[in-house]
């Protein structure tokens, strides 16, 4: 029986925040992202929603012996989900998931819940790693759920699994983010 693997578009993209094996450059075929606010914490979540004819980059890796309990725990917001159309770097993989967070928490990204910037950091760190400038840009191009308000929280991060990034990093997300038009507000 072959491992299953896990489809990754945020800061699983970045291979500092986990040692799952068999990582990857994937696409996938039917999903987006979107910035979700959730009933659960006052913070903004990533996640993936159903959207057909729609591609995102991300990272695949493995799950050995099917143990999903430590990425389950990490992703405890979320529902895993079956990928049915996905192009990736290995030969055939029998089973690849993806997490979305549940709809029955979900309601639109609000002031109350802004995106972390500590986390945002991690996730472009990664593609940036994974998918060159261009994949970077292509992940603030596919993603919805700008109008969030950004929580400046570099130096003291909330997110748990937050990278140091170098200058260049944070001033390619500063640079990307002022194109938004997004609202950065300070910690």
């Amino acid at each position: 029986m072959s491992d299953p693997f896990f489809f990754g578009y945020g800061s699983l993209v970045n291979r500092a925040t986990h040692d799952f094996p068999r990582a990857a450059r994937a696409r996938v075929r039917g999903w987006a992202r979107t910035w979700k606010r959730t009933r659960l914490r006052k913070v903004a979540f990533l996640t993936a929603v159903e959207a057909p004819g729609v591609e995102i980059d991300g990272l695949i890796a493995a799950v050995p012996g099917a143990d999903w309990t430590a990425l389950d725990e990490r992703e405890w917001a979320y529902h895993r989900l079956p990928v049915t159309e996905i192009t990736h770097e290995h030969g055939t993989v029998p089973d690849v998931q993806i997490y979305r967070t549940k709809p029955e928490h979900d309601t639109d990204a609000t002031e109350e819940h802004p995106i972390l910037l500590s986390y945002l950091d991690t996730v472009i760190q990664g593609y940036l790693r994974e998918f060159g400038e261009a994949g970077a840009i292509g992940f603030f191009e596919t993603t919805q759920g700008w109008d969030a308000p950004i929580l400046d929280d570099r130096t003291e991060p909330v997110y748990a699994r937050a990278q140091v990034l170098t200058r260049e990093e944070r001033d390619f997300v500063d640079e990307r983010l002022a194109q938004l038009s997004a609202v950065v507000k300070q910690r």
